[in-house]
């Protein structure tokens, strides 16, 4: 095992994304509720991502790091496309919002088409691909904090805040990248922290998620009565 502690802190989100799916996504965000299917697809791109993650820190060969970098790039695009789902109701059953769904399906998936093949075929580019998911990851971030901040001003809760703090957690533990320096014991490097940094925010998402779920079937029932 080249990475024993990015393979563990990799085995680490795998688990929170599972423990999002199956303890807090499935048993309290009843099937009716339109937005469950994407968020199931999150927790499932998430522990591919995660998974190709550990398989590549355990041995470094040409197709091991090909899995990771391409399993990362989808978690983060898929990230943006259920971000802009959620935010702007894509969900909803009305023709005009089922083009745009249609469209920006489109435009994501040729996204990462054109990204997958520019890497498999044209040059095996490391800036290019830090640079690109670092982009789609900025647009996430912007958006759920402009989300957080307009919802908490809104409803004065707690969980609305939420997002805020994850991007805010997520940013200081993406500097940890910044700051290289000689691994510690031989094992623990800054992208080794990196990955660890990432677990809590995981865990605090998904009860957002639920929450947020929960919160809009409350207000679609009052809306009814």
């Amino acid at each position: 095992m080249q990475e024993p502690f990015s393979v563990l802190f990799s085995l680490g989100n795998l688990w929170a994304h599972y423990d999002g799916l199956y303890n807090k996504i499935l048993p309290s965000i009843p099937a009716s509720y339109p937005l469950r299917k994407w968020y199931v697809w999150l927790a499932y791109v998430g522990m591919a991502s995660w998974f190709f993650s550990a398989v590549f820190h355990t041995r470094d060969f040409p197709v091991t790091e090909q899995l990771d970098y391409f399993a990362a790039g989808a978690n983060v695009l898929y990230g943006l496309y259920y971000t802009a789902v959620r935010i702007f109701r894509l969900d909803k059953d009305t023709p005009r919002r089922q083009s745009l769904l249609r469209l920006w399906t489109a435009l994501c998936i040729l996204l990462y088409v054109a990204h997958v093949t520019y890497l498999k075929m044209w040059t095996w580019d490391y800036t290019y691909n830090m640079a690109a998911n670092v982009a789609v990851g900025a647009v996430q971030n912007l958006l759920w904090s402009w989300y957080s901040w307009t919802r908490y001003r809104e409803q004065k809760k707690g969980w609305a805040a939420w997002p805020g703090i994850v991007v805010a957690w997520v940013l200081v533990a993406m500097s940890l990248e910044l700051l290289d320096f000689p691994p510690l014991w031989g094992s623990v490097d800054a992208h080794s922290l990196w990955h660890a940094g990432t677990i809590v925010p995981t865990v605090i998402w998904y009860n957002f998620l639920v929450r947020d779920a929960q919160d809009d079937m409350a207000r679609s029932e009052r809306l009814k009565s």
